[in-house]
């Protein structure tokens, strides 16, 4: 089994809940993904680990992130799976304290390449406020991975706000629930 099928086979087993929800974005759905249930455990974070690994080393990227809490286990995943990136976290405000950062983790600099990473993505409305923090401090995107796209049209407008990068969804809820009742 590779990575890809380690990783659907842990998100249908530990993350995919039936039932209705109430999503981020406000939609009521079926169901509902909880990535983090897959992706903290040993096999799931290691299958996660090796496919954002080889997305990083493929574009080039330098540094691996996105909004906290979502892209958090993402990034670390990268590094475990031997990515030679920075890992950072995007808040979704500046620090009233401290170093006033929005951007945490070690300093991103003019020559960084950053690959967005988020755990699930329907409206790709998180995805989007990353992007557009770390382009308001002139920050290179260079492409976007999710761990899981609910197929929803959130890719289409993470690719807008990404000038055109790349956005790779790891799987797809295709993938991990194809009977599901709203599937058309």
């Amino acid at each position: 089994m590779d990575a890809h099928e380690r990783l659907v086979a842990e998100l249908r087993e530990h993350a995919l809940v039936v039932g209705r929800v109430t999503l981020s974005s406000g939609a009521e759905a079926e169901y509902y993904v909880d990535a983090k249930r897959a992706t903290l455990r040993p096999a799931g974070f290691a299958a996660l680990g090796e496919l954002v690994a080889a997305e990083a080393r493929r574009l080039g990227a330098t540094a691996v992130g996105g909004l906290t809490m979502g892209a958090d286990p993402v990034a670390c995943a990268a590094l475990a799976g031997g990515a030679d990136v920075k890992a950072f976290f995007v808040r979704k405000e500046t620090k009233s304290h401290g170093l006033q950062r929005r951007v945490e983790g070690p300093l991103l600099d003019d020559s960084d390449r950053c690959l967005v990473v988020e755990d699930v993505v329907t409206s790709g409305g998180s995805t989007v406020q990353a992007i557009e923090a770390l382009q308001a401090e002139g920050r290179e995107i260079v492409g976007v991975v999710s761990v899981l796209d609910r197929l929803a049209g959130g890719g289409e407008r993470i690719v807008a706000a990404a000038g055109g990068a790349p956005y790779i969804p790891l799987a797809t809820i295709d993938d991990v629930y194809p009977d599901r009742p709203d599937r058309g």
